[in-house]
This record gives C-alpha cells, structure tokens and sequence, in this order.
C-alpha cells in the first residue's frame, strides 16, 4: 500500500481553489446580471415563450416545441427530442433578460437546424464524456494511492477520460458564444427588442458566457494537478 501523504498537503490544492474561486465569481456575475435585466420589461411586452415561438417560426423550424421547466436559468434545448424547454424565470416572462435567454435557447436549435458542426461533435461526444467522467476519478485515485503494477495504467486511463471532460467543456465554449450571437442578431433585426434593450441582452448573455468559460478554466485546472500529481506519482 502506498501512502504518499503529501498530496494531502500539497500546493497544486491552490490549482483547485483557483478554479473554484473563478467559477464563483463567475456565477455571482451571472445572477446579477440577470436579476438586474430581469426586472427591465421589453417594450413589446411579449413573453419568452411568445419570443421563442416568433424565432423558431422565422427561421423556418416547425418542428421545436416549447415548453415549460421547473427552476431557475434552468433553460435548455434538447436536440433528441427536439423540445426547447424554458423556465420559471423566462417562460411567462416579459423582461428583457428573458427574452436573451429564450433567443440563446432558439440559437441551439437553429444550430441543430443547420447541421452546426461544433454542437454535433459536442453531440456525439457525450455519452463518452458521461463514462470518462464517471471512471475517471476512481483511475486516478488507484493510480496515484496504490503501489501495484499496473497503477500506472490506472493513472494513465483516468488522465485520458478526464481529458475528454475537458476536451467537451472546451468544444462546448464555440457553441454556447455562438447561440448568444445568433441571439443578438435575431432580436435585433426582428423588432423585437430597441436598441438599448438589446446592448443590456447582450450583458446578460456575455454574463452567461462567462459561466461557461469559467467551468472550462476550471477543468484545465484541475487536468493540470492532476498531471503534475502523476508527474511527481511517476518520480
């Protein structure tokens, strides 16, 4: 058995907190922003739903359902079902900040629509991701805390499947600034929101943004630790 109790101690930890730090921020960010727009009403006064509805219909796609989800910012589109999914704070609601997250939503499935390259190869990724996540942590742990023969395969596996979690974080960031262009487009040649409203739909979508970007850091991150750990493991 193999106790190498300094990796209890050591100064990759700041790594970890570094990531955790930049995430908080991060969503603090994205929370105020979008309670701040949330109570800013467009002056169409259309709803997210109505929003989504106007957008699908203007690019050509019949075949999206929206529909309501419990929660907060729990907003999403799922390509399998083809269902855009909207919630509490964006389905009945007439803000501006609502309607940013309802267009981002329409972009992922104006994405799907075109045949996107970055949101399929995301697409394709994740049953992957789903497993190496799932593995990964345990490889690496038997890799770096037990002193066996094949310890090193272990470590070697759980890097690769982490890796790949990354790697998906990473591809996701192309696809989700994309969405909120296609967004800002959209409602600003549709009429739907002025000028003005659309710059603070900006804030807050750039605000949602960063939550993505921050998860992303955060990953490459803790692979860098974990690389290091497996460095000093390896020595």
């Amino acid at each position: 058995m193999y106790y190498p109790m300094y990796y209890y101690m050591d100064p990759t930890y700041l790594l970890v907190l570094a990531g955790v730090v930049i995430c908080m921020l991060a969503s603090l960010k994205m929370k105020s922003t979008f309670r701040k727009y949330s109570h800013v009403r467009n002056h169409s006064g259309i709803t997210g739903r109505e929003a989504a509805e106007q957008i699908l219909r203007r690019a050509g796609i019949y075949d999206v359902r929206v529909e309501h989800v419990p929660g907060n910012l729990t907003d999403h589109y799922d390509p399998r079902s083809k269902v855009l999914r909207l919630s509490d704070a964006t389905y009945q609601t007439s803000s501006v900040a609502a309607l940013g997250v309802a267009a981002h939503e329409c972009g992922h499935a104006i994405q799907h629509a075109t045949g996107y390259v970055p949101l399929h190869i995301r697409g394709s990724l994740v049953p992957i991701v789903n497993f190496g996540s799932m593995i990964a942590w345990p490889l690496i742990l038997i890799g770096l805390f037990f002193n066996t023969g094949s310890s090193a395969l272990f470590l070697n596996l759980g890097i690769l499947a982490f890796s790949l979690a990354v790697l998906f974080q990473i591809i996701t960031l192309p696809v989700e600034f994309n969405a909120s262009r296609r967004a800002v487009h959209i409602l600003g040649g549709s009429g739907m929101l002025y000028e003005d409203e659309v710059r603070a739909t900006k804030k807050v979508l750039f605000a949602a943004a960063l939550t993505y970007v921050a998860g992303a850091v955060s990953s490459v991150l803790q692979l860098l630790r974990i690389l290091m750990l497996a460095n000093n493991r390896r020595n």
